[in-house]
């Protein structure tokens, strides 16, 4: 097993967000931003924004990978770009009130239900449950993010069952 298999979830999520530098098996290279790490094989997903626009993502999996340096810590900029990249198409549909209105009224039925939430981001745009799990726009269930699968399943459960209201 790998130094970099050994790592934690939590030790791999610094890597998020951040351009690196891979070296994997046969001293291959691979440059690009880390969108995510699987937590069971280790395997980075890299994705690399080309100048015409067009996006090539490469997955190294995580039993070849020997080394990764960080080369470019990001902002909150490239990370909201990186978000996006893979959303589906109708969430890109909200405007800006829309996505306003909807964490708003999940941050106040999360505080109304004694669930700790708090605002993070330099935009304020993510919202941050219990300080291990992130939501990001536009505020669904599938929008969760956490190590903790079980923290994750119920906070998507929650959610769900906030939505089916709304409606």
């Amino acid at each position: 097993m790998s130094e970099w298999q050994r790592k934690s979830p939590l030790e791999w999520q610094t890597y998020v967000n951040k351009e690196v530098k891979v070296t994997a098996a046969e001293k291959h290279e691979y440059k690009g931003w880390v969108l995510t790490i699987d937590p069971v094989s280790a395997n980075v997903v890299l994705v690399k924004l080309m100048e015409d626009g067009k996006v090539c993502v490469s997955v190294i999996l995580g039993h070849a990978v020997q080394k990764v340096e960080i080369v470019n810590e990001g902002d909150d900029e490239m990370k909201e770009q990186l978000v996006h990249l893979f959303m589906p198409e109708e969430s890109k549909a909200y405007g800006h009130e829309e996505l306003e209105k909807r964490k708003s009224s999940l941050k106040t039925w999360l505080e109304t239900n004694h669930i700790p939430v708090t605002e993070q981001g330099e935009s304020q745009r993510t919202l941050c449950v219990a300080g291990v799990l992130t939501i990001d726009p536009p505020y669904g269930p599938e929008d969760c993010s956490s190590s903790n699968e079980i923290i994750l399943s119920r906070v998507q459960s929650l959610i769900q069952g906030h939505l089916a209201t709304q409606l």
